[in-house]
C-alpha cells in the first residue's frame, strides 16, 4: 500500500530496545505509521494485550507494516535479540 501524495511526514523514530513490550512514541497529529523491522523479526499486538516473543502478529525483517489503527495501542517485542524498528509517522 503506497502513501497518498497529500500525506505529510510528521517524524521518524528508531526503537532499539525491544526486549520487553514497547509502545510507539507518536507525534501529535499522526494517523499512520510505516513500520519496518530491521535486523530481527518482531511481533505486535494492538488489542490491549502485550505481545510476547511467541504470541502476536509476526513482522518479518525488512517487511513494512502500514498501520492506521490506534497508534497509541500498538506494542512490539523482538522475537530474537537485537531487533530494531524503524518508524515514520504521517498525517
Amino acid at each position: 500500500m503506497g502513501l497518498k501524495s497529500t500525506t505529510q511526514c510528521l517524524g521518524y523514530q528508531q526503537i532499539t530496545s525491544l526486549s520487553a513490550s514497547t509502545a510507539l512514541t507518536v507525534p501529535p497529529g499522526a494517523t499512520l505509521a510505516l513500520i519496518v523491522a530491521d535486523t530481527q523479526a518482531v511481533r505486535w499486538r494492538d488489542d490491549g494485550t502485550a505481545p510476547t516473543a511467541s504470541v502476536g502478529m509476526p513482522l518479518a525483517t525488512g517487511v513494512s507494516l502500514s498501520y492506521d489503527g490506534d497508534l497509541k495501542a500498538i506494542r512490539f517485542i523482538q522475537q530474537t535479540a537485537s531487533a530494531t524498528l524503524n518508524v515514520s509517522y504521517y498525517a
